[in-house]
């Protein structure tokens, strides 16, 4: 399984022997350095480039390429490297691109000789930059593992060969470009990919797909531009198709919309709905899921920047420092200046790139958020004032927002598929959480319960009349001020379980439903079920979990949460943890299955892919609304009228 990269994220090396490719909109140089355990080159004998493009165990391209392919031999690399940091730089010449940010952005793969993909890394992000620190393979405890590192300069190749302590790095990068231009300096294009028997692979003849340049789409997916000249088979003249495979080249229809032309120098206008999809709703959802995307890669480039500014500067100074004689006098006092103000430099730059993405994010939330539809939109949205009951159901639910803390007024709505995969558990409990620390146990306890009817509310809301029930469990009777909304709308399935009896009388019915879908469904006989059986998603409130909950009781609703979501039924519980403590590890199954949320906003949701902690807020009605209480009306008012 291919691991695809962001800045400052690392991946383990399966084999030894490998190709580095590199694909660009427009010529770049490629090379390599070589680096002891500290990083440090040793001389222009351990740098491969266009003008010495071997090294033992290494080989680059001879000339720049919008297309490179690097040997690796990991193995006939002289023991003292432990580090393989691979180079990009825009050639000099009339014409061409001087900044990477005028140019497709880089795609980077690291592959098995057979054209496997081990990591891929995608250099998003650059603007002025001229060259660039595109990865790094390095030896960690005999294990080699791949970086992607993505770190640019805007003064070019001189200042990068600098940066990793090569001594007369001005000359080295000038006669670098000087091997270039007396080169073909021209794109050269990969060989096409061989089949089974060893032979080419031809393409029909006809038009190449777009192959194109531009800015970096915002997705961090290659750009579509203008169709490039067909390439020549040399054995039969006909076009051989060198597009990316991850390219996107079509839509689904109808085609998004497209936003108006922006002014030179400035990004383009947000649209909403610019994304793909079948349905505007579709493309909404795609786009959200868009923005969460770039707002996890923004930020984890930042926080990487960040990261490898303070790391150079401990380098900077351990280097300094280890020569006695820079501790005597002010030598080492410059030299802790000189790299502090270096890595203040490096962060500025960094939050600089990540406030010019997230302004964008900004504006383009601006633009999303009012035209989300009701099942998108928050209670705040101003579409639910023109609510109907739909006729179908959604591809998606809003369950909450998250943000970041680098932009904490920056929301991206989380959306959720329908039918529910799995329930969904309203932490009640303490967490280490600011607004939890505010917040005494009882007022935890009742926006729990809020928190659980304001979710109920949306999901009756957009399924269709008589295709969603809610059925609720509160032994104690403790949440009716919460659950007033539900019962005084008439839209519950019944009226709320109360005490054991209530508690082991609802579970065995809903157990019984699922038993017995379960075997329609292997039967093959869905026409078999009893006449009485309510067919549509179910949902079941669980408050204040395990009171009112004998062992029995327990089993069947860890059942449900396993068993139910397959075939409609759901759950939504208001718990505390720490009150059913005295079940150890029984319970352990039942929290995991289940997706948690809290009342109140709390930074537990782990996004494992860039390691980010998202802080969640629930969505509930703006203070002093009665929308809520209104869109439950029409709900029972077309349920009712449904019966008639």
């Amino acid at each position: 399984m291919t691991a695809e990269l962001v800045r400052g994220q690392n991946h383990t090396l399966p084999q030894t022997r490998l190709e580095i490719r590199v694909s660009a909109g427009s010529p770049v140089v490629a090379g390599a350095t070589l680096g002891d355990e500290q990083g440090t080159v040793h001389g222009v004998e351990w740098i491969a480039h266009p003008g010495s493009p071997q090294l033992p165990g290494l080989e680059v391209s001879r000339q720049a390429a919008a297309d490179h392919r690097l040997a690796v031999d990991l193995e006939a690399l002289p023991d003292a490297v432990h580090r393989v940091t691979v180079l990009l730089a825009l050639p000099l010449g009339a014409g061409r691109p001087v900044r990477f940010g005028a140019v497709a952005a880089p795609f980077v793969a690291v592959t098995g000789l057979d054209g496997t993909e081990i990591a891929t890394f995608t250099l998003t992000g650059l603007d002025a930059e001229s060259a660039v620190t595109a990865l790094e393979l390095y030896r960690r405890q005999g294990v080699w593992k791949v970086r992607a590192v993505g770190q640019g300069y805007a003064a070019g190749l001189a200042e990068m060969l600098a940066d990793q302590g090569v001594a007369q790095a001005a000359e080295l990068a000038r006669s670098i470009q000087e091997a270039v231009a007396s080169g073909l300096a021209r794109s050269v294009t990969p060989p096409p990919p061989r089949t089974a028997d060893g032979g080419r692979v031809r393409q029909p003849a006809g038009p190449v797909p777009p192959t194109g340049g531009g800015e970096p789409h915002p997705r961090g997916t290659e750009p579509v531009g203008e169709p490039s000249p067909p390439v020549a088979d040399p054995t039969t003249g006909g076009p051989i198709d060198y597009a990316h495979p991850r390219r996107q080249t079509t839509a689904p229809p109808p085609p998004p919309p497209v936003a108006p032309p922006a002014a030179p120098g400035q990004p383009a206008q947000p649209v909403a709905g610019d994304a793909t999809g079948w349905s505007m709703d579709e493309r909404l959802y795609n786009q959200i899921w868009g923005m969460f995307e770039d707002l996890a890669r923004a930020t984890a480039a930042y926080r990487s920047a960040v990261d490898f500014a303070e790391s150079r500067m401990d380098q900077e100074l351990d280097r300094a420092l280890s020569d006695p004689r820079s501790r005597i006098g002010g030598t080492g006092d410059r030299a802790r200046e000189e790299a502090r103000a270096k890595r203040d430099e490096l962060t500025a730059r960094a939050r600089e790139a990540l406030d010019r993405d997230l302004a964008q994010l900004a504006a383009e939330s601006a633009v999303v958020e009012p035209a989300l539809p009701a099942t998108y939109a928050g209670w705040g949205n101003p579409v639910w004032h023109a609510y109907r009951v739909p006729m179908e159901i959604p591809m998606a639910l809003r369950i909450g927002d998250l943000h970041l803390p680098e932009r904490t007024d920056l929301h991206i709505p989380l959306l959720v598929r329908l039918p529910l995969e799995r329930g969904i558990w309203v932490d009640s409990g303490r967490t280490a959480s600011e607004a939890t620390a505010l917040t005494d146990s009882d007022q935890l306890r009742r926006l729990g319960m809020e928190t659980a009817v304001a979710l109920a509310a949306r999901m009756l809301a957009v399924y269709p009349a008589d295709e969603f029930s809610v059925h609720v469990i509160d032994p104690a009777g403790s949440a009716a001020g919460a659950l007033a909304p539900l019962v005084g709308s008439g839209v519950l399935a019944e009226p709320p379980a109360a005490g054991a009896g209530g508690v082991a009388s609802m579970l065995a019915r809903l157990t019984r439903r699922v038993d017995l879908v379960q075997m329609a469904i292997r039967a093959g006989a869905a026409d078999s079920l009893p006449p009485d059986l309510d067919t549509g998603e179910q949902l079941l409130i669980v408050n204040d979990f395990p009171h009112g909950f004998d062992d029995r009781a327990v089993t069947q609703l860890r059942y449900l949460a396993d068993e139910g979501p397959a075939v409609g039924v759901h759950l939504l519980m208001v718990a505390d943890r720490e009150d059913a403590r005295a079940y150890g590890p029984v319970l352990d199954p039942l929290w995991r299955s289940l997706l948690r949320i809290t009342p109140v906003a709390d930074d537990h949701l782990a996004d494992p892919w860039v390691g980010h902690a998202w802080t969640y807020e629930p969505l509930r009605p703006p203070q002093g609304s009665r929308v809520l209480e209104q869109v439950l009306a029409l709900v029972a008012a077309a349920r009712r009228n449904g019966h008639r």
